[in-house]
């Protein structure tokens, strides 16, 4: 005899943080910080890097850089990361919808 154990699947928002449970303005700024550090480390991989060159090209260091590979979020700021896409030659544009009618 099996049990038979049902899973639903849940269609969830544009913000994975909220999703899980994160105040608002908290889930936006991880998710902020989550699409910038995934930009600055597909850059990264883009040009087959170490960690060591990459933190050399960017001024910081191989830690630093092992932190941003990881995506171990709560270490960068919303700031620190547009300074190193900038460094990167990257540019970077934010763009606030209003979503009240």
């Amino acid at each position: 005899m099996t049990d038979e154990k049902s899973s639903k699947a849940v269609l969830g928002s544009e913000n994975v943080f909220e999703d899980l449970g994160f105040d608002i303005e908290e889930a936006l700024n991880l998710k902020v910080r989550a699409d910038l550090m995934l930009d600055l480390r597909a850059h990264i991989q883009k040009h087959g890097w170490t960690q060591k060159e990459a933190a050399e090209f960017l001024g910081e260091t191989q830690p630093r850089i092992s932190n941003l590979m990881n995506g171990e979020i709560s270490r960068f700021s919303i700031d620190k990361l547009i300074n190193l896409l900038g460094k990167i030659g990257m540019d970077v544009r934010i763009e606030v919808i209003s979503n009240v009618a």
